[in-house]
């Protein structure tokens, strides 16, 4: 397919005024080749830096709950499909999650993200949650993002309440590659709880895993899916093919894909926080510094169930490019 946009840095400074990428501008984005990935990176960042300069989000996950999850989501190690061989574990105590607060701290995140494996959480977990939270907002200036599952307006609301700043539920994949990757539960399941979340006034977070079998116009579609449910946080995934997951096996990204799809991210997504979280360190490789031209926010530490670098790797990256870590979370 020939590429339809040839000067990325003129639809840049279109996006900078206000335009909105059309789908078609997006797939050739994803499309182009790879010996223009770096003008395109080029003019993400000029939309990048409007927006944030050169600051860079830092965010940390504690795995408050593992595992015994009775979804099949294909991509998950804690799904009840897979066959990985994780820790699993029912849910911390209050007092391990307080300590995760300054774990985030002292790896210099702004965003402290209690993240619960399960289909949703009960009224016993929703309080569990809240009552370290109260003591994590009391005792610290930490923003608090919660990842438990989907949720119903009543939960929202009390996590709302309580001080909770960020919920993340990502749509993962576009609706029409949904059913390949899980049965148990819907697109749409998925699309309730973030309108949940904005209806209880909570920021909404919600982003991709690429590299789950969607093809280059379904990745497109679910930067638009994101940018039509207005999302405040974007965060990027690339598919870490764990291993006694129903995707094992699975390697469809390069690092060059990888820059095209967050800098189309970028693009059509220009105001919002895009960030490099699970796989970037095994699909973008040496890369990963380019990746923040386009992306401004980074998960630091490890992920659920599987390890990221050190933490003074990513602060190293920052430093070399010139970048600051951004002490405002939000």
């Amino acid at each position: 397919m020939e590429t339809l946009v040839r000067d990325w840095k003129m639809l840049a400074e279109n996006v900078i005024k206000g335009y909105k990428v059309t789908e078609e501008e997006a797939l050739s984005i994803v499309q182009a080749p790879d010996e223009e990935v770096l003008e395109i990176l080029n003019a993400a960042y000029l939309i990048r830096k409007h927006h944030y300069g050169k600051k860079v989000k830092l965010n940390m996950i504690i795995n408050t709950k593992s595992g015994l999850c009775p979804e099949d989501c294909g991509y998950c190690s804690q799904s009840i499909v897979s066959e990985a061989p994780i820790d699993k574990y029912a849910w911390l105590t209050k007092e391990k999650i307080v300590e995760g607060a300054q774990e985030s701290i002292r790896r210099k995140a702004g965003t402290y993200c209690i993240v619960a494996s399960g289909r949703r959480p009960t009224n016993r977990e929703i309080d569990h949650v809240i009552d370290a939270v109260k003591e994590i907002r009391e005792t610290t200036d930490l923003k608090i993002c919660c990842c438990l599952g989907f949720l119903n307006e009543e939960h929202a609301g009390k996590l709302a309440e309580a001080g909770v700043h960020r919920y993340n539920h990502n749509l993962n994949t576009s609706q029409e590659n949904y059913s390949k990757i899980t049965s148990t539960h819907t697109y749409e399941d998925r699309v309730d709880t973030v309108e949940a979340v904005k209806e209880a006034g909570m920021s909404p977070c919600s982003g991709a895993i690429f590299g789950m079998g969607e093809s280059e116009a379904e990745a497109v579609e679910i930067a638009l899916s994101l940018r039509s449910l207005d999302a405040d946080s974007i965060p990027c995934n690339f598919l870490n093919a764990i291993d006694g997951t129903p995707l094992e096996g699975t390697s469809e990204l390069t690092p060059t894909k990888c820059l095209k799809l967050i800098s189309m991210m970028r693009f059509v997504n220009p105001s919002k926080e895009i960030r490099l979280a699970g796989g970037r360190e095994v699909n973008l490789r040496s890369m990963q510094p380019m990746a923040l031209y386009a992306a401004n926010s980074i998960f630091v530490g490890d992920y659920l169930t599987t390890a990221g670098q050190e933490p003074t790797a990513d602060w190293g990256i920052i430093e070399d490019l010139g970048f600051e870590i951004e002490e405002c979370a939000l």
